[in-house]
C-alpha cells in the first residue's frame, strides 16, 4: 500500500506521508512570505492549517497579502483583542465590531475606555500573540451551541444558531473562549503580529493592520470624522427600531412585518436626501455646482436622479453632466502595467476640456457637450447646454471629488456629495457585514440582469475595481461637504433572493469558487426578503430591476 503522495508547491514537487497536515509542512515554505503564512488553497480550494492532506495536490500558501488570508488575519485579531479585553476587564467586558474605518476596523468597547486602558489592552494583545496560543477549530451540535451562547449571555449568536439548518456548528476556541466566525481562521495567535490601536473615543477604537492594498506596513492612522457620523446616526437609528444585527432582521422576517420595515426605511432614506436638497439651495446664492462621488455599485445614478428631483421641489432646475462622456480618445488613454487600458486613473479624463466646459456653463455661455462612444472609443459632440438663473449643474463621476479637477472654479461654489452603502447592520458583535461585500453583492446582480455578465465575470474584474476605489475615491472622502448612506437596513435579505442562484452556478473548478462560497456562507444567516413592497424609487431597484429611474 502507498503511503506517500507528491505535492507540488511553487512549481516544485515534495514527497510526504498521507494524511499530513498543512500545519506540519508550512514552515518549509515560509521563508517565500514576507507575513506568517496563516492559510492555503489545496488544488484551489481555501484550507486552513490544521487540513490534513491524502492525495497528490497542488498547495498555495497563503500570508495577509492575499484577501482571504487578510480576512483570517483580521478575524484571527478580533479574536485577540477580546480574549485581551475580557482577560483585562472580566467576563462582562465585549466589543462590538461596528465598521470599516481608515484601512482597519472600528471598534466599540462596552467599557469607557481611556488611553492608559488602549496600552494595556495592547501590551495584553502582544503578550497572547507571543505566547503563539492554538485557536481551535471545533465542530460542535448546533443546540450545543445554541445553549453555550445562551448560557453567556451572547442572544445574538444564539439567534444566528437559529436560523442555521445544519445539524453542526464550527467554531473556534482561544483560552477558555469559545466563538462563531463565519470567515476562516489562522491556527494560532502567533500568526497575527502586524497589528495597532488607536484610540477614537471613550467608547471607540481602531483595530489596524496591513492590507492588501498598503501591504508593507499598517498605514497611519487618519482621523474620518464625517464617515464616523454617518455610521454613528445610522446606526443609532437601527438601534432606535432594535434592528442591530441579522437576528433582528430576521425576527421581522420571520414576524410578517418587514413591509413596515421596508416603509420605514424608505421614507428615512428619502427625508435625509430631501434635508440635502433644501442644504443645496439654502447655498443656492454660491453654490452652482454639485459634485457626486462614490465607490462602485454605490447607487449613484438613482441617488442624483432623487436629488435632482427633490431640488426641483425648492425651485431649482438641475442639469447633469457625467465625467465618463469626458474619457480622452482611445489612443490617449493611459494603460496598466499589463497592457490594459486604464479608464479610472484621473489620467483618463480629458481635464482640460472638461474644465473649460465647466466654466463657461458658469459664465453663462453655451456649450456642445461630448457624448462618449465607448466601442469607437471617441467622443461625439451634439446636446447643447446652457446654465440660466435657476439652473445648478450636478456632476458625477469618480473622480468628482478629486481638488484635482474644476481648479479654476472657486471651492465655495462647488457643493461635494460622497456616496456609499454604510451598512449599520452587523451579523452579530464579532462580525461585521463588510460594505466591500454588499457592494459586490449588488453588483454581481445588476451586472448579470443588465450586461448578462456571469458572477465569475463581476468576480474577476472586482480586484482591480477595489484598486481603483483605493486609488481614486476613498483619500478624498473627506472632501465631501455631506455624506449620503444608500445602504437600505433590509437590502441583504433581498439581494440574497436573486444573487444566490447565481453563485451556485460558479464550478469548484472555478477560481472564483472560493469567494462564491465565502458570500453564499454569509448569506445563510439571512432570512429571504421578497421585493413586492419595495418602492420604484428605492436605489437597490437600480441592481434588482424596476427601477423609475432606469428600466
Amino acid at each position: 500500500m502507498i503511503d506517500t503522495m507528491e505535492i507540488v508547491i511553487n512549481g516544485k514537487t515534495y514527497t510526504y506521508s498521507k494524511n499530513i497536515t498543512l500545519q506540519e509542512i508550512y514552515m518549509e515554505h515560509q521563508d517565500t512570505h514576507k507575513y506568517p503564512i496563516i492559510l492555503a488553497k489545496v488544488n484551489n480550494r481555501l484550507r486552513e492549517l490544521s487540513y490534513k492532506i491524502a492525495e497528490n495536490c497542488t498547495v498555495e500558501f497563503i500570508d495577509l497579502t492575499s484577501s482571504e488570508g487578510n480576512r483570517a488575519h483580521v478575524n484571527g485579531l478580533v479574536f485577540v483583542l477580546l480574549y485581551a479585553i475580557k482577560k483585562l476587564f472580566g467576563k462582562g467586558a465585549n466589543i462590538i465590531v461596528a465598521h470599516s474605518l481608515d484601512k482597519g476596523v472600528y471598534i466599540q468597547t462596552s467599557f469607557k475606555l481611556t488611553d492608559e486602558k488602549l496600552v494595556a489592552i495592547k501590551e495584553q494583545m502582544k503578550d497572547i500573540i507571543n505566547k503563539d496560543l492554538p485557536i481551535t477549530k471545533l465542530t460542535i451540535d448546533r443546540f450545543e451551541a445554541i445553549n453555550y451562547f445562551n448560557e453567556i449571555g451572547d442572544v445574538v449568536k444564539a439567534g444566528i444558531m437559529k436560523y442555521n439548518t445544519d445539524n453542526y456548528i464550527t467554531l473556534y476556541r482561544l483560552g477558555n473562549i469559545y466563538n462563531y466566525f463565519y470567515n476562516y481562521m489562522p491556527p494560532s495567535t502567533g500568526k497575527v503580529k502586524d497589528f495597532d490601536l488607536t484610540y477614537v473615543s471613550s467608547n471607540g477604537l481602531t483595530l489596524r493592520f496591513p492590507t492588501v492594498y498598503v501591504n508593507d506596513k499598517i498605514p497611519k492612522y487618519v482621523a474620518h470624522p464625517k464617515i464616523i457620523e454617518v455610521f454613528k446616526l445610522y446606526k443609532d437609528w437601527a438601534k432606535l427600531i432594535k434592528i442591530e444585527n441579522s437576528v433582528d432582521l430576521n425576527r421581522v422576517v420571520s414576524t410578517g412585518k418587514v413591509s413596515d420595515l421596508i416603509k420605514m426605511d424608505e421614507t428615512v432614506q428619502s427625508n435625509r436626501l430631501l434635508l440635502l436638497a433644501k442644504d443645496i439651495y439654502d447655498k443656492k446664492n454660491k453654490v452652482k455646482i454639485v459634485l457626486l462621488a462614490g465607490p462602485s455599485s454605490s447607487g449613484k445614478t438613482t441617488t442624483s436622479r432623487k436629488l435632482s428631483m427633490y431640488l426641483k421641489i425648492f425651485g431649482l432646475n438641475p442639469k447633469t453632466l457625467s465625467m465618463d462622456d469626458y474619457f480622452v480618445e482611445r489612443e490617449n488613454n493611459p494603460k496598466r502595467k499589463n497592457g490594459e487600458y486604464d479608464f479610472e486613473c484621473l489620467e483618463a479624463i480629458d481635464l482640460k476640456l472638461f474644465d473649460s466646459q465647466v466654466a463657461s456653463l458658469l459664465k453663462g455661455e453655451e456649450i456642445i457637450t461630448p457624448t462618449y462612444d465607448f466601442t469607437l472609443g471617441e467622443k461625439e459632440y451634439h446636446d447643447k447646454m446652457k446654465l440660466e438663473e435657476n439652473d445648478i449643474l450636478i456632476i458625477e463621476g469618480i473622480h468628482a471629488l478629486d481638488d484635482k479637477i474644476l481648479t479654476n472654479i472657486e471651492r465655495n461654489r462647488k457643493f461635494k456629495v460622497y456616496i456609499a452603502p454604510l451598512t449599520e447592520l452587523n451579523l452579530d458583535n464579532h462580525n461585521r457585514i463588510s460594505t466591500s461585500d454588499n457592494r459586490l453583492l449588488r453588483r454581481i446582480v445588476r451586472d448579470n440582469r443588465t450586461r448578462g455578465f456571469s458572477p465569475e465575470r463581476t468576480l474577476k474584474q472586482w480586484a482591480s475595481v477595489r484598486e481603483g476605489e483605493e486609488k481614486y475615491i476613498f483619500p478624498y472622502q473627506d472632501e465631501a461637504d455631506a455624506m449620503v448612506n444608500s445602504a437600505a437596513i433590509y437590502e441583504i435579505g433581498v439581494l440574497k433572493t436573486y444573487v444566490e442562484p447565481l453563485l451556485y452556478s460558479i464550478e469548484k473548478d472555478s477560481p472564483y469558487y472560493e469567494d462564491a462560497k465565502r458570500l453564499i456562507n454569509f448569506l445563510r444567516v439571512f432570512l429571504p426578503i421578497p421585493a413586492d413592497a419595495i418602492s420604484e424609487d428605492a436605489v437597490i431597484r437600480e441592481f434588482i430591476g424596476g427601477s423609475y429611474f432606469h428600466d
